[in-house]
């Protein structure tokens, strides 16, 4: 039997495996699913050794296990490494989910569950692509390293430690990740561009304490007032960030680069019914593909203070607080960026409150020469896989794990991505296209194989 024809025949099997994934409540971020998480790890490192792969480990860490497997059987061939996760985002609010979050459903071809975009129904397209290739042929075409890690949810805490202590041992001519998404339903994408992220957080404080705002309002400063004045003047009247230097050192994009990312199979009226706002915003003499995924941006992610309680409380609060991030596109520097927020956001503020500004990460931007040939590879597999045309597209967030890696080890890296952005990554509802599902499995068998002619 061939490639695809063995993948065909494994479709009801490859699904029941992956709602035994799905059904493990390995959520990250809470401490009493630590036993799930260390089950989600055993479950992992079961499956690397039936695909074949060998000294497969679940190496400890400060916080949830990694686990690592390889095949290094190719001499004279591509070593490839690949990096996914096994945690998940937690499944709250319950009430909204069609179906449980951890008890997998399959409705109008989708398969629906917690991770099942993000992460584990990519990573799971991965071993049984790598699990059919080792059947038809017996052996794997190219030298493969797998590391899935079980923090991504709460920010990678271990994931850089194991890599600088296992430098050697991992090091690769690319490296592979599956936790982005296609462009749409029915075009198969390769991400050759994420945006670098700052993080922040800021106190503004007033009074010693809360106030009666009638005994003192009028006389004393409102530091929730003072704060929302603040965030106002953070843009101007077109949506740029008012922060001077901001765009200093923004790479524009070529004349080339924009009419092909403006040229791509986009629809901005399935993404206005994705966002279900009344209309569209964004930094003006840009479209809105090039706001996403080209331009840096300012965006206000929480704001508190004061009394939120039921009823009335009329108090002037002592603090108030927001946390905001920038999104940054290649040539800025986020550490740059960091200096420029504060120092505006700060003279702006009067001497009657005081600021504590916290940044609470960094993280670079990237973007990759796609003429390599590495990725020509991908392309031609994602369009035999799905037998449709590829393309190659930007994303708009960001995965500092990827910067990270492409800085220190100097090799490409491939975004080959098999979820949708409207697939509720993050929200109750999550799914993946079964179509993407077996379509991926597919085209990164077949991806595997062409590397081993480059």
């Amino acid at each position: 039997m061939d490639l695809i024809g063995y993948i065909d025949s494994k479709r009801d099997e490859h699904l029941n495996e992956l709602k035994e994934l799905l059904r493990i409540p390995s959520v990250s971020t809470k401490s009493e699913h630590k036993p799930d998480i260390e089950k989600a790890a055993r479950w992992v490192a079961e499956k690397l050794r039936a695909a074949g792969l060998e000294n497969v480990e679940i190496a400890p860490t400060k916080m949830h296990p990694l686990v690592y497997g390889e095949s290094l059987h190719a001499p004279g061939k591509p070593t490839v490494l690949f990096y996914g996760h096994y945690d998940v985002q937690p499944a709250e609010p319950l009430d909204l989910w069609t179906t449980p979050a951890f008890e997998p459903s399959v409705r109008d071809g989708r398969i629906y569950g917690r991770g099942t975009a993000d992460d584990k129904g990519q990573v799971h397209i991965h071993l049984k692509a790598l699990e059919a290739l080792r059947q038809v042929n017996g052996k794997l075409p190219v030298n493969v390293k797998i590391m899935i890690e079980g923090e991504e949810e709460v920010g990678s805490v271990s994931l850089w430690d194991f890599v600088r202590d296992n430098r050697e041992r991992l090091k690769a001519d690319a490296l592979i990740v599956s936790d982005t998404a296609m462009l749409a339903k029915g075009v198969p994408s390769i991400t050759y561009g994420l945006r670098g992220l700052n993080y922040y957080q800021v106190e503004i404080a007033g009074p010693a304490q809360d106030l009666h705002s009638g005994v003192f309002g009028g006389a004393v400063p409102n530091p929730i007032t003072i704060l929302a004045e603040t965030i106002a003047k953070l843009h101007d009247k077109n949506f740029r960030v008012a922060v001077p230097g901001f765009y200093a050192d923004v790479a524009i994009l070529s004349k080339r680069e924009r009419t092909a990312l403006n040229a791509l199979p986009w629809k901005e009226a399935e993404f206005r019914k994705t966002v279900g706002a009344p209309a569209l915003d964004g930094e003006k003499g840009f479209s809105i593909v090039e706001r996403l995924w080209a331009r840096p941006t300012l965006e206000l992610n929480g704001i508190w203070g004061g009394y939120t309680g039921e009823g009335a409380k009329t108090v002037i609060p002592s603090k108030a607080y927001a946390k905001f991030s920038t999104r940054l596109v290649p040539a800025q520097d986020p550490a740059k960026i960091a200096k420029l927020v504060e120092r505006h956001f700060r003279k702006l503020l009067p001497k009657s409150v005081v600021c504590n500004f916290q940044v609470l990460s960094t993280g670079k931007p990237w973007v990759a020469p796609y003429s390599h040939p590495i990725f020509q590879e991908a392309i031609h597999a994602l369009e035999s896989g799905f037998k449709k045309k590829a393309v190659f597209i930007r994303e708009g967030g960001s995965i500092p794990f990827v910067t990270q890696m492409h800085d220190t080890f100097k090799i490409p890296c491939v975004l080959m991505g098999f979820g949708l952005p409207d697939e509720n990554a993050h929200a109750p509802d999550e799914h993946l296209s079964l179509e993407n599902y077996f379509g991926g499995i597919k085209s990164v068998a077949l991806f595997y194989e062409r590397l081993a002619n480059l």
